[in-house]
């Protein structure tokens, strides 16, 4: 095994709400030290990409916004793509601004539905809005599907269960945008010229993390921090190329396998 790239999940492996987990700052700076190209790949869907990397810069190393890719990033691609410019966005206020930013324009009666873990917003009548306009032929865009994330309060639901009730409502099957979306880790190395199978994608998810990136071409290592459970690997049929405790031992597991 030969690593020449990281791709670095946020919640659960660097992060647990604002909060840096130990030893991230270091294993940032072993990759910057070593010349080692990494991104930041994040599933969350409540932040803006400018609020995402305020709260990165809390691990002490300097970031730009370029480094980070989100699923609201690849959901814009995708509009643009199909020339939609009009959705029912139900995400949350924050996310808007990237939205809206890309010249996209948000409609309840519109046709295209985009879903993000929206928090709060999650109510009757906006589920029941979404489902509305999904009735007219529209397509379901899920930015994620992620049944849950480890807040700093506790494991709180995510995105996915809501898209699920929609597509169960509706009939329809969402277009998946975030982890575990093959499109959406291409996508975030696609100015790499670096043969997948020797990038590593690090998350404390064996589903969307790890398995996503393994279906994808990429090595997924699975960290035990974040939402991690034991029982779900045992029972997920999923191997990880590599498993650590957490990103604090990234750089003593990386250098016997990193490439000069």
């Amino acid at each position: 095994m030969q690593i020449h790239g990281i791709l670095l999940d946020i919640d659960g492996t660097l992060m647990t709400g604002n909060e840096p987990i130990p030893g991230a700052e270091t294993a940032i700076r072993f990759l910057q030290d070593n010349n080692i190209p990494y991104r930041y790949i994040s599933n969350g869907t409540r932040k803006s990409r400018k609020n995402v990397l305020k709260k990165l810069e809390r691990l002490g190393v300097p970031v730009s916004i370029d480094e980070i890719y989100t699923p609201a990033i690849a959901a814009i691609q995708y509009l643009r793509d199909r020339n939609i410019r009009t959705c029912n966005l139900l995400i949350t206020d924050d996310l808007m601004e990237d939205i809206l930013e890309a010249g996209i324009t948000h409609n309840p009666d519109g046709p295209t539905v985009v879903v993000g873990d929206a928090g709060d917003r999650f109510t009757y009548a906006s589920m029941n809005a979404a489902f509305r306009s999904l009735m007219q032929g529209g397509e379901l865009i899920a930015l994620e599907k992620d049944r849950y994330w480890k807040d700093v309060d506790g494991l709180s639901l995510s995105a996915g269960p809501f898209v699920t009730a929609l597509e169960f409502s509706a009939g329809c099957t969402a277009v998946v945008m975030g982890k575990p979306s093959p499109y959406f880790f291409l996508a975030a190395l696609k100015d790499w010229n670096i043969q997948r199978n020797q990038i590593l994608m690090i998350g404390d998810d064996i589903m969307t993390d790890v398995k996503g990136a393994q279906d994808a071409g990429l090595l997924g290592a699975i960290t035990f921090t974040g939402k991690y459970r034991q029982e779900e690997i045992e029972g997920s049929g999923v191997t990880p190329d590599m498993m650590m405790n957490s990103i604090e031992m990234l750089p003593i597991l990386l250098k016997p396998l990193i490439v000069a």
